[in-house]
């Protein structure tokens, strides 16, 4: 199959370089000359583990190429993916989908036979058919069917996710896209790996739903920890207790500073901006929006009760900015709620994250970047866990104590117990929802 993939952003880049490597014939194209200069040369502008390794293999192997020329990588393509970004519109909480139509009516004009229009970028429900109509308008006597076929990726576990998904969900119109689809996924289907075929407005609605619900876990172990807090539990033995039931499952009940990233913050913005424009208000969602408002506050405060109320001229190293380990993305990361309002309290942050410095330098001004946690540490008067980067998970603990000025953490990942922090010498320990 001939696939061209427009914007090279994290899904496209995905996407396209996991395309290639199933033996299509791959063209990932963007308006930056610079970036697609760099993706040339082999280089990845995203941190993603094993990413630049299958980009270089596809590329050797001539199934992989990139373009600043649209026009020319729809030329003949049996499918074009739109995945193109869909920001949060300021002001209203609705996706952003100017980039989307604008590449529609680009795409409309480069065709030149039958092809199916795929959009991978997330969009509300109904985005799929006006896409067709942008099309329709720009040439109407174009040969075409649309798709829907959402992302499920895992920051810092794409390229796993995407050869080994729990499931591809494809919304289609025609048998002949759905031949087309069918076509792409073939390698995946040959290993047993579910192919979820919907229409065009259910797999719309099936992106949103999946990500709302998996915030949802997220804010109610976090308002649960909340109140293990005051009632003398420990919310790592109830998220352990609940997890082993099969009809709840372990995954994302681990409480922390709240969701961030380039999907949740966005995603349950959208849906529950959807529901009011269709009369059917998403009342769990906008709670769960709050409550991870709520979160991010309180980790704060956790901070600010650490150190006796103060922080004001007193050095807090914070240890992890990314929004989780094994990317350095910051979209939404919880750093970018706690860090500033501990400057804003007057203290003096330094800052370590493996990855998170190329964004973070623009995203957090008036930080301190350090090489490593000791460094970060040295002085300090209390040391933040914010993101549970493994090498942050066996720290020698009693060099750490040793090195600060008052030896304090706030564990907001639950990495560390009490007991074994306190018996490496420091004075005072808070973790989340730990009694």
């Amino acid at each position: 199959m001939k696939i061209a993939v427009i914007g090279t952003g994290y899904v496209g880049l995905v996407s396209g370089v996991c395309f290639s490597d199933f033996g299509h014939e791959v063209i990932c194209v963007d308006k930056s000359v610079e970036k697609i200069e760099m993706l040339r040369k082999g280089l990845v502008p995203i941190y993603e583990p094993g990413l630049e390794d299958v980009l270089a293999r596809n590329i050797a192997a001539g199934r992989l190429t990139f373009s600043t020329d649209l026009t020319t990588a729809v030329d003949g393509a049996d499918a074009v993916f739109i995945a193109v970004g869909t920001p949060t519109r300021r002001g209203d909480g609705h996706a952003d989908l100017s980039y989307v139509m604008a590449a529609a009516e680009e795409i409309g004009r480069a065709l030149t036979g039958y092809t199916v229009v795929v959009t991978k970028s997330t969009v509300p429900v109904g985005t799929n058919r006006k896409v067709a109509e942008v099309i329709r308008a720009a040439v109407p006597e174009a040969k075409f069917d649309i798709a829907s076929n959402p992302e499920f990726l895992r920051e810092g576990a794409a390229i796993e996710d995407f050869m080994k998904p729990d499931r591809v969900v494809v919304g289609v119109k025609t048998e002949q896209a759905k031949a087309v689809m069918a076509a792409i996924y073939r390698p995946l289907y040959l290993r047993d790996f579910p192919i979820v075929y919907t229409g065009l407005e259910t797999a719309e609605m099936i992106k949103y739903a999946a990500n709302a619900f998996l915030a949802t876990k997220i804010s109610f172990i976090n308002e649960i920890a909340a109140l293990c807090e005051r009632a003398g539990a420990d919310v790592k033995g109830v998220a352990k207790g609940i997890g082993l039931d099969g009809r709840i499952g372990s995954k994302f009940l681990h409480a922390g500073p709240g969701y961030g990233g380039s999907c949740f913050p966005k995603d349950t913005s959208a849906l529950a901006r959807i529901g009011q424009e269709y009369g059917v208000p998403q009342r769990i969602t906008e709670t769960v929006i709050a409550v991870n408002d709520a979160v991010r506050r309180r980790m704060v405060d956790k901070v600010l009760d650490l150190c006796d109320g103060k922080v004001a001229g007193r050095k807090i190293a914070v240890l992890g900015v990314t929004f989780k380990p094994e990317t350095d993305d910051m979209r939404d990361s919880p750093s970018l709620t706690i860090v500033p309002a501990l400057i804003g309290a007057g203290a003096k942050v330094h800052v370590v994250d493996p990855h998170g410095r190329r964004e973070g330098e623009a995203l957090l001004p008036g930080v301190v970047w350090e090489e490593d946690a000791y460094a970060a540490a040295k002085d300090a008067d209390a040391v933040v866990i914010l993101t549970e980067w493994n090498q942050f998970r066996a720290l020698d603990l009693k060099r750490l104590a040793g090195d600060m000025a008052v030896p304090r953490m706030a564990d907001l990942r639950n990495i560390y117990d009490r007991e074994s922090v306190l018996a490496a010498g420091f004075v005072a320990w808070d973790g989340v929802g730990r009694g």
